[in-house]
């Protein structure tokens, strides 16, 4: 894992800096950055593009996060995926690892990384299987909603917000635990990524734009503190 160098922040909670970019003057450091994970197996793992920039702004809006105006494209075999704290998948379709892949992703929740998954409606199946290759001594949990994450800026008494009806079933969030640490977070049946996308896209009420973008929020600020 990367070097992160800590600091506080004006709502009491570390980041840690990253460095993007070339040497010397191009150069940028920031507190925190997300990086989307490009995986195989054929998913749509580019779905809904506006969303993590939507996300960033917040960050350094409200939060006054110092964070560039994009996320950033990795595959799972990129020597760089140690500097991120925080790695994030979506889609509707297919997620394949290979066994060098789960190798990577192991040492890097090991090392301190932290994945957050948002079904697109339609990755379920293959995720949990993946995960379950991944960490076969790890059951995936549903989180109660007295958890941390639910409470940490925004509170979210119920749990996760239903964005997207989908299926109409309950959303809920699971985690995926390693010696005593969340390592992954997996939202399901809510679709948060739609809802912070651009208000064009899907048109979703401005109420439920706020929800997501809140609740992705949590997220981030959990990633930063567990």
């Amino acid at each position: 894992m990367g070097t992160f160098y800590k600091r506080s922040i004006m709502i009491v909670f570390c980041v840690m800096a990253i460095s993007i970019g070339a040497s010397g003057e191009d150069k940028q450091v920031y507190d925190f950055q997300i990086a989307r994970v490009h995986y195989d197996g054929g998913g749509d793992w580019y779905s809904n593009p506006t969303s993590l920039p939507n996300l960033l702004r917040a960050l350094k809006e409200r939060i006054g996060l110092n964070v560039p105006e994009k996320d950033v494209e990795i595959t799972i075999d990129d020597q760089d995926i140690g500097k991120y704290p925080m790695i994030y998948m979506t889609g509707h379709g297919n997620i394949s690892f290979s066994s060098s892949q789960i190798e990577v992703l192991r040492k890097y929740f090991l090392n301190g990384g932290f994945l957050w998954a948002d079904d697109n409606y339609g990755m379920d199946q293959s995720f949990r299987r993946e995960i379950k290759k991944l960490f076969p001594e790890s059951d995936m949990v549903e989180l109660p909603f007295s958890h941390r994450i639910y409470d940490f800026f925004y509170k979210f008494p119920n749990g996760l917000p239903k964005i997207h009806e989908h299926d109409g079933k309950p959303p809920q969030g699971f985690g995926v635990f390693v010696n005593g640490r969340m390592v992954i977070f997996y939202t399901y049946e809510t679709d948060i990524g739609d809802g912070l996308e651009s208000p064009e896209v899907h048109n979703d009420s401005p109420e439920k734009r706020e929800q997501a973008l809140q609740m992705a929020i949590n997220i981030v600020l959990y990633c930063l503190n567990n």
